[in-house]
């Protein structure tokens, strides 16, 4: 690591390399601004859980008590950023084949904000973590997702085509979200301050995905039983990043007060005990039925007498936790056939190697519903130089 940067404006140029290397145009972001943003209000001044629980909040990393502590925060920082330059690795490719002009403008602005997020959390290592962080920060743009050694798995996946670009940023994103609501609360004060404007764009990437599925089902193209392969695919994929259950890390991140509940502050207004031997799973749960809710809203633009499209069981193809390579349904029961059985099974509700050939002559078709752009968005030039 003979670059590692002492400065940051080290990093941002070896960030230009970095795009340079997976093969990102700069102008691809049109007016687009890669700059460090703060909500110091949102974050708050004093510590809201755990057992520093009432003290201020900490504004730099000596302050934090312990080294074990600011290892956690350095961790949490880092795997974060990771997945955002990972989304623009795996995504890049597909501004090519882009089915309509909107859709080119939606993964160019989303491409924008990942990279401005792992700009964000390169940012907070750089310049609050010291030869640590400085370190951390460099390795966000040495790992790559087409070599597979981004640090989860969910990011390493190849991204093949649009289909799984709509999927990905339904679900998946939508886990991003739940994650920069954990951090929001964070006793590290510069690190909840970081998670509202985040949020804030991450808003764009869930809407994306949500209104890309609504727009395939408008469209009539793509058969449904397919689609939900695909959602079954990546469902399944978005339970995992929630963590292993019965966490030790999440726990001792509550305890030390750097990592929260999803809504926390309403959860602490309301008084809700907090269980922290199972937080991974209550996170899950909580994603579990937000998705349950968006895909019943889907099912509202169905064709007459269609069968409802529908979230599985978090159990199904899980990756990691209890549930791990386990065979559970769908419906979340144990399957109960023989090796043959479960094959077909398998592939009967995964994406088979049929179907990304099927999808090769429907993409040919007008498969996504049209969607017009704003003046805004034409005029902010992201996406046009493709």
């Amino acid at each position: 690591m003979d670059n590692l940067p002492k400065t940051w404006d080290d990093w941002i140029e070896n960030f230009k390399t970095w795009q340079d290397n997976v093969g990102y145009d700069r102008e691809w972001m049109g007016d687009f601004d890669l700059s460090i943003q703060f909500d110091w209000e949102r974050a708050g001044d004093v510590i809201e859980f755990g057992d520093y629980a009432g003290r201020t909040k900490w504004e730099r990393s000596l302050q934090v008590p312990q080294q074990s502590m600011r290892d956690a925060l350095v961790s949490m920082i880092t795997v974060q950023g990771d997945t955002e330059f990972a989304s623009v690795e795996q995504q890049r490719h597909l501004l090519a084949t882009a089915p309509t002009d909107y859709d080119r403008y939606a993964a160019a602005r989303i491409m924008a904000e990942e990279q401005r997020h792992g700009w964000q959390m390169a940012y907070l290592l750089m310049t609050y973590f010291g030869q640590q962080g400085r370190r951390e920060a460099q390795k966000l743009l040495e790992r790559n997702a087409q070599d597979g050694d981004r640090l989860l798995g969910a990011f390493n996946r190849p991204m093949p085509h649009w289909l799984d670009f709509f999927c990905y940023t339904m679900f998946v994103d939508r886990d991003g979200k739940f994650q920069l609501g954990m951090l929001s609360t964070s006793a590290f004060k510069p690190l909840a301050a970081s998670m509202g404007p985040m949020l804030k764009e991450e808003s764009f990437h869930l809407g994306t995905g949500s209104n890309g599925l609504r727009r395939i089902i408008k469209a009539g193209v793509i058969p449904l039983d397919m689609l939900q392969r695909y959602i079954n695919k990546w469902v399944s994929t978005a339970h995992d990043l929630f963590g292993v259950d019965g966490s030790s890390s999440a726990h001792w991140a509550y305890v030390w007060g750097i990592k929260g509940r999803w809504d926390e502050r309403k959860k602490l207004e309301a008084g809700h005990e907090v269980s922290k031997e199972t937080l991974n799973e209550e996170a899950r749960q909580h994603y579990h039925e937000e998705i349950v809710a968006e895909v019943r809203k889907l099912c509202g633009y169905l064709p007459e007498g269609a069968a409802d499209l529908y979230v599985p069981h978090e159990n199904f193809h899980r990756e990691i936790g209890h549930f791990k390579r386990q065979r559970y349904t769908v419906e979340g029961t144990l399957f109960e056939g023989s090796d043959d059985e479960w094959t077909t099974y398998i592939a009967e509700h995964l994406p088979t190697a049929q179907d990304e050939e099927d999808l090769k002559e429907l993409f040919k078709q007008q498969w996504v519903a049209e969607k017009p752009m704003t003046a805004r968005q034409i005029a902010s030039g992201i996406g046009a130089s493709v």
